[in-house]
């Protein structure tokens, strides 16, 4: 079991180093994106499915609570919160547009959009990406894979923070530290004064 432990840590740890190497001036750009949509009164949409859901909503939490910083409230919603809206999308059309169908209802052009799928081929985050294009918003894509990097996401969006690893765990560790980063860089630069 020791083994176990220090050899998931091991990987975990590698994983994120080689995505931080990887993707450092994709994350500082991120943060500017970020900022300069929360500055001129735009917000974050975010989504993604399983582990990812639970990370568009932790990450929601941070942005309209707070990070480190007791600062205001900053614009961000969770696309994957609200069962009713989701079971009615997919009950009545399917469940591959229950995030695009939301995005077509709250999304604006000065928004970001904020996709998060391990795989990168996950097809409901993919159409939402395609209607956040269509608003035109910034659209940004937390993904991971060596085989085929961002997978369909990659082709589709503005950005692409790719995690370099095949196994999901890490890179949903990955992405959890990104999110935080995120967050903490924001807080920063937005309210380092308070």
């Amino acid at each position: 079991m020791k083994a176990l432990i220090v050899s998931n840590l091991v990987q975990s740890i590698t994983a994120k180093e080689a995505f931080a190497q990887s993707s450092i001036d994709k994350i500082i750009e991120l943060t500017e994106w970020t900022q300069n949509t929360l500055e001129s009164g735009g917000k974050l949409l975010i989504f993604g499915n399983g582990g990812s859901a639970a990370d568009a909503q932790h990450l929601a939490a941070e942005f309209v609570n707070r990070f480190l910083i007791n600062r205001r409230p900053l614009p961000a919603l969770a696309l994957t919160t609200d069962t009713s809206v989701i079971t009615s999308i997919g009950n009545d059309f399917s469940f591959d547009v229950i995030f695009a169908k939301q995005v077509e209802a709250f999304g604006k052009p000065e928004d970001l959009a904020l996709g998060i799928s391990t795989s990168g081929t996950s097809t409901n985050v993919v159409k939402a990406m395609e209607a956040a294009e269509k608003i035109g918003m910034k659209t940004v894509a937390l993904t991971g894979g060596t085989k085929r990097p961002g997978g369909d996401l990659a082709e589709i969006c503005d950005m692409v923070l790719n995690v370099p690893s095949d196994e999901t765990p890490h890179i949903q560790e990955a992405h959890l530290w990104v999110e935080h980063m995120l967050c903490e860089i924001v807080e920063m630069k937005m309210f380092a004064d308070q």
